[in-house]
């Protein structure tokens, strides 16, 4: 009996590119990563950075081992349609949205530069004192 395998238009994938929806196209399939972003060795950043495109090329350069490959198959969720995808949408040369991923990663890391500019002005004033 074949299995049926349900299609997803690369529009549907492009609109899962967040920390709450996390999809991504590898060799013509698409990986649902919501729930392994925590568990990724690379981290989380790696894995929404390709969120929403078709992410084979980061996949293939990242040199994944054999394990990987076959932890995959747990995150499956079906199979890019290819009949109803446009080109400029499936580019690998696609250009990314950095501004907006960088406002992102900047609201959620915003402890660091704080913390660095907290540290710097304390110095300084310790600093001064001395003198």
């Amino acid at each position: 009996m074949p299995t049926l395998t349900k299609l997803f238009t690369m529009q549907e994938v492009s609109k899962q590119n967040s920390k709450d929806n996390c999809w991504v196209v590898i060799d013509g399939k698409v990986y649902d990563l919501t729930l392994y972003l925590d568990d990724h060795p690379g981290g989380d950043d790696v894995v929404l950075a390709a969120a929403g495109r078709d992410a084979t090329k980061d996949f293939e350069d990242a040199g994944h081992s054999n394990s990987a490959k076959d932890l995959m198959g747990a995150f499956c969720i079906g199979e890019l349609d290819v009949d109803t995808t446009s080109p400029e949408i499936t580019s690998k040369n696609q250009p990314l949205d950095y501004p907006q991923k960088i406002k992102d990663l900047t609201k959620e890391y915003w402890a660091i530069p704080v913390a660095v500019v907290g540290i710097s002005v304390v110095v300084g004033f310790l600093y001064l004192r001395k003198k």
